[in-house]
């Protein structure tokens, strides 16, 4: 008998997966990854017996998600397409990683996914599976058999597979940086996200109606703190997470670009990840040279669409994150957050490495400014245009900057 190491979620696509292997002739190993989702994972484990497999194995990984992926994404200020802090993409090479341990362990010859054909994390998982076992096969049942999700959710029933009311109507996924939502609804992106597609965030008529003010402190560019208390990132993240759920905040409604060249509507919950992604941004400001904070976004940009596309395991990640870490040697400092319903506001920041001076920044009797060395300088500034105006543009009778005549 040929023996499976399957990436398990607990969900309908790898309950079934399951399932599907079993009557195929497959033993089954079940792989449950713990990365902060609010799981019983008792119940997954029930489930992934019931479903037919051989074991089921819970990994204990929240303290290495949190801090090998979402603290790199903390740095990176990781958002994909300006917007999705990535809650899927970071935590697919951990499990990938976790699910080929387990394989070697077990000795089994082949790895598995519930992943459907049009999804991202097909592509994640199986190059992540590419670069850390070329050796063992990779089966997809639920893609490469063409199981549609009604055909899911009435094999499960069939076969007594308890799933979540919730996996009828939609397809869920979550850890320690957030939740996502797709499928049912959600499909038509002029339909409004109905309320009990959200689980993390309270609904507008929930949310308390007194601000909220919290102190994030951080320390080369990771956050160390809440209110002066020292936590470790993971408690710091729930912390921060369930204080901006109550106020509705972190709600991400996008239509997005998957790797695979489609749109597909995507529904985020991350109040966690976007207050401290803000919050980084913000001492950024302070403590970033002028040069470093220009250039830093597009290193940004390239470094999530990576992520995304599931090359975490690459050596451009690598080079970009050296170069990141480089520039969060004086990230240091504390950042005020005010919640209110809905949104999260950056409203301080303070630093003993900040670049801010507030004797050259005030128009005040304090100024230290020489403002008589400004002239020269605005002078030397633009003499390349004055050359160019004289000769070529405007001031020589040619095309004016609008690009017609003067």
């Amino acid at each position: 008998m040929k023996r499976v190491a399957l990436a398990y979620s607990g969900g309908l696509d790898t309950s079934v997966t399951i399932r599907w292997l079993t009557e195929r002739g497959y033993e089954v190993v079940a792989v449950a990854v713990d990365v902060g989702q609010q799981e019983d994972f008792e119940l997954v484990r029930e489930r992934g017996l019931r479903a037919g497999a051989a074991e089921v194995r819970v990994i204990d990984a929240v303290d290495r998600f949190a801090g090998e992926f979402l603290a790199r994404a903390i740095k990176a200020n990781g958002l994909y397409e300006g917007q999705y802090p990535m809650v899927s993409s970071l935590a697919r090479p951990l499990i990938a990683d976790e699910v080929v341990r387990v394989a070697r362990e077990v000795r089994a010859g082949i790895l598995a996914h519930g992943c459907t054909g049009k999804g991202n994390d097909q592509v994640r998982f199986e190059v992540a599976f590419g670069v850390l076992a070329p050796d063992l096969e990779v089966l997809a049942p639920v893609r490469d058999d063409g199981i549609p999700r009604e055909k899911a959710v009435a094999l499960a029933q069939e076969w007594g597979i308890p799933i979540a009311d919730v996996a009828t109507s939609f397809s869920i996924d979550e850890n320690l940086w957030g939740r996502t939502a797709e499928c049912g609804p959600l499909e038509d992106p002029w339909a409004a996200p109905p309320e009990e597609a959200f689980a993390r965030t309270a609904a507008p008529w929930d949310r308390p109606s007194e601000p909220a003010e919290v102190v994030v402190a951080f320390e080369r560019g990771l956050p160390v703190s809440l209110d002066g208390t020292p936590r470790p990132l993971p408690a710091l993240v729930r912390e921060i997470d369930a204080l901006g759920g109550r106020y509705g905040f972190g709600r991400v409604d996008m239509v997005e670009n998957r790797r695979v060249g489609i749109k597909s509507r995507e529904l985020y919950e991350v109040p966690g990840a976007l207050a401290l992604i803000t919050a980084h941004r913000a001492l950024e400001t302070l403590t970033l040279e002028r040069e470093v904070a220009h250039f830093k976004p597009a290193v940004e940009q390239r470094w999530a669409e990576l992520v995304y596309d599931g090359l975490w395991f690459s050596p451009l990640r690598t080079a970009i994150d050296a170069f990141v870490d480089a520039t969060q040697t004086h990230v240091t400092g504390e950042v005020r957050l005010v919640f209110s319903p809905g949104a999260c506001t950056v409203v301080g920041r303070r630093s003993e490495t900040s670049l801010y001076d507030e004797g050259l920044a005030t128009y005040g009797a304090a100024d230290a400014f020489d403002q008589r060395l400004a002239a020269g300088f605005v002078r030397l500034w633009g003499m390349p245009l004055r050359v160019w105006s004289e000769v070529q543009g405007a001031g020589a009778g040619g095309p004016g900057p609008a690009g017609g005549r003067a």
